[in-house]
């Protein structure tokens, strides 16, 4: 007789009234005593979660704590035979467990995706991923969460948990440009000024703090990041409705590794965003268009 098919459970630990409430108050109290905060804001609806870098189980601590702060409700996958366990089972999906059959591929966890996000309109759900797949030292990716965003049509929620800022959330939503490798570059670009709890082994390599810059220079990475392409010093100029936009601060942006000078036509230089300035840009913006 086949076994019946698992679903995502609809109610889980963050939702019961009394047991939110105590979760609340214990993780209130933790973070104030060490120093952790949340993410000022969480984004709205459903999204494919990485969270990113993972080197101890005290990621998942804090990371569970700051959804329980912000009222968000958070799912992981799992083999399914852990949720057929009597008892450990129904516990593990109460906690928000996503159910994997391996046997049906990876369109069987886009497909029960699918239909719980149908299920759940407009509700604040984050499907959560480790990239890295392990907490040990790895020097390359998984993808399998950009394939899940992209077949389940959601966008890439980014979270952390930096250990220098004691940080933990989301601060920023991806939306994917159909070009993975671009994507998923400028993506660990970002990753790369979070702090793990063991930076020697996190992936990518932590290069410290991001790069504090003024609102005129975050705008100006932003227009070129909407430009789609490059631009030259005066269409960056239209595009931020800026009257003087200086050589001097596209130089000054090139020298931080920003932007990238190219030669134009008739000896208009043009400028391009690199991957190291789109990846500081989406700290400065919870999203881009």
């Amino acid at each position: 007789m086949p076994k019946k098919r698992l679903e995502i459970r609809d109610k889980t630990i963050f939702d019961g009234y009394i047991m939110k409430a105590v979760l609340k108050t214990i993780f209130k109290t933790w973070f104030k005593l060490t120093g952790w905060k949340p993410t000022k804001s969480a984004p709205e609806g459903a999204g494919i979660t990485i969270a990113a870098p993972h080197t101890s189980n005290w990621d998942v601590v804090y990371a569970f704590g700051s959804a329980i702060l912000l009222d968000i409700k958070i799912y992981f996958s799992i083999k399914e035979s852990w949720c057929r366990i009597p008892i450990i089972g129904s516990l593990i999906m109460w906690c928000g467990a996503i159910p994997i059959d391996r046997s049906a591929g990876s369109q069987g966890q886009v497909n029960k995706i699918k239909r719980f996000v149908d299920r759940h309109k407009n509700a604040r759900i984050f499907f959560l991923f480790t990239p890295e797949g392990t907490r040990g030292k790895i020097d390359k990716w998984k993808s399998g969460f950009y394939h899940m965003a992209k077949s389940c049509h959601l966008p890439i929620f980014l979270a952390k948990v930096d250990y220098r800022t004691k940080e933990s959330g989301v601060f920023h939503t991806y939306k994917l440009t159909g070009d993975k490798k671009s994507d998923i570059r400028s993506i660990q670009e970002a990753y790369r000024n979070v702090r793990a709890k063991f930076p020697a082994i996190q992936f990518p390599k932590y290069t410290g703090p991001v790069p504090e810059l003024s609102d005129a220079e975050a705008l100006i990475l932003k227009a070129f990041y909407s430009a789609k392409g490059v631009a030259t010093q005066m269409e960056i100029a239209a595009k931020t409705k800026a009257q003087v936009l200086s050589t001097s601060m596209l130089d000054f942006l090139v020298e931080k590794g920003f932007l990238e000078r190219l030669e134009g036509v008739n000896d208009v230089p043009t400028y391009q965003l690199t991957f190291a300035g789109k990846g500081r840009l989406l700290h400065f913006y919870p999203a881009l268009a």
